[in-house]
């Protein structure tokens, strides 16, 4: 697979029915705790890596990596020693 553009993300993500594509960056070290969204995501991790628990379940997530995240799906995050640039789209 090819490394996708800001713009070909958006594109798909908007073309599979998301409605808000955002840019986030992450500080490094953060740590959020266990918390909820109201929106179905779809992201890309951009730069950086972080690890995404969910209950039992952690993912390490590393530039490069896609991921989805149904809403209301309980989750902490913690970014790792650089942060991390995530590309994300929200479907409300």
């Amino acid at each position: 697979m090819t490394t996708p553009t800001f713009e070909s993300f958006t594109a798909q993500s908007q073309d599979e029915g998301f409605d808000e594509i955002i840019v986030r960056e992450w500080d490094a070290n953060l740590k959020l705790d266990t918390h909820t969204h109201p929106f179905d995501v779809s992201a890309y991790v951009a730069r950086g890596e972080y690890w995404l628990t969910m209950g039992a379940e952690v993912k390490h997530l590393k530039a490069g990596d896609f991921f989805r995240l149904a809403r209301d799906v309980p989750h902490a995050e913690l970014y790792g020693s650089e942060g991390a640039t995530v590309w994300v789209a929200r479907a409300n």
